[in-house]
């Protein structure tokens, strides 16, 4: 289920206790609606679970900082029991990895990293991201999932079969919002469920409405502990077949371009940054509010780092 841009920023503001202001802007992403075909695993590392990582790709035209999103999913637990969500952000092979690759997975075209963008890691646990969690249907099926059969070639495993649980949607509020240049990603959410896991429901690929078109969208990767840092196509490579299905995730995206913004690693980056901030917001303090930011020190704060990279 996916609602309109207006509803999603204004339910990222009201359930992470936010001011909607810092999340007025002008950049929006989405998936679409969730079509239930899969269910792939997304947790974090905890005694007796591997940790399992599900990433879909998205484009950014321009300059932009990441102050919202949302992800929808299966669980098998109360919304109480989610501890946790932790965001990475990676670039597309062979950006931030070893070229050539280990050879272990048939192919590592278009996908993830071997590494996150450090500067984009946003973790509850740390304080850089708020979340909550809504029920949208108390059982929902997932057609075909993958948990366990995450392996190095051959990997096809044709899937898990189905799974039903609760049906939720977390929406993240990044307290520390993300800044980066225009480029192709890949958004790797994780949730940490006490007595379960969290599924991260497939959406129709290609994008179709109310989601976002693309040209050269690409389908989902996943890995685990054991895969990494190679990455594997969920639909191509787990599930297989003869003619393979290809997924996207659900999920969405918000916040606001900076059109005016520097080239990072110019000198004159920063003064660039700050002068494009302040004539589209008016002022570099009301920048920082509008943007999401605490203060201005933390925004000079993302900015130098986005300048220095």
């Amino acid at each position: 289920m996916r609602f309109p841009r207006s509803f999603v920023l204004a339910t990222i503001a009201a359930g992470v206790a936010l001011a909607t202001p810092a999340f007025a802007g002008d950049f929006f992403f989405t998936t679409g609606n969730t079509d239930g075909l899969l269910g792939a695993l997304s947790r974090s590392d905890s005694p007796g679970k591997v940790e399992t990582e599900t990433a879909d790709d998205f484009f950014l035209t321009q300059t932009t900082i990441i102050n919202g999103a949302t992800i929808v999913g299966l669980v098998n637990a109360p919304l109480a029991n989610i501890t946790n969500v932790e965001v990475e952000l990676y670039h597309v092979f062979p950006l931030d990895s070893v070229s050539p690759p280990s050879g272990r997975v048939l192919s590592r075209v278009n996908s993830p990293a071997d590494v996150e963008i450090d500067s984009a890691t946003r973790d509850g646990s740390a304080g850089t991201l708020r979340f909550a969690a809504r029920q949208l249907s108390a059982t929902f099926t997932a057609q075909n999932t993958v948990v366990n059969g995450i392996n190095p070639n051959p990997s096809k495993t044709g899937g898990e079969l189905a799974t039903s649980g609760a049906e939720i949607e977390i929406t993240i509020a990044f307290t520390k919002p993300i800044l980066l240049p225009a480029g192709h990603y890949f958004f790797r959410p994780e949730v940490s469920v006490t007595g379960g896991d969290f599924l991260q429901l497939s959406a129709p690929r290609p994008i179709v409405a109310p989601g976002t078109p693309v040209v050269g969208d690409l389908q989902a990767w996943i890995r685990n502990a054991r895969l990494t840092p190679d990455w594997v196509r969920i639909g191509t490579d787990v599930i297989g077949g003869a003619a393979p299905p290809t997924f996207n995730m659900t999920f969405s995206l918000a916040g606001d371009t900076i059109p005016g913004a520097g080239i990072p690693g110019d000198p004159s980056c920063h003064d660039d940054t700050i002068s494009a901030l302040a004539r589209q917001f008016g002022g570099i303090r009301n920048a920082a509010s509008v943007l999401g930011f605490s203060s201005v020190a933390a925004l000079q704060e993302s900015f130098g780092e986005f300048c220095n990279p």
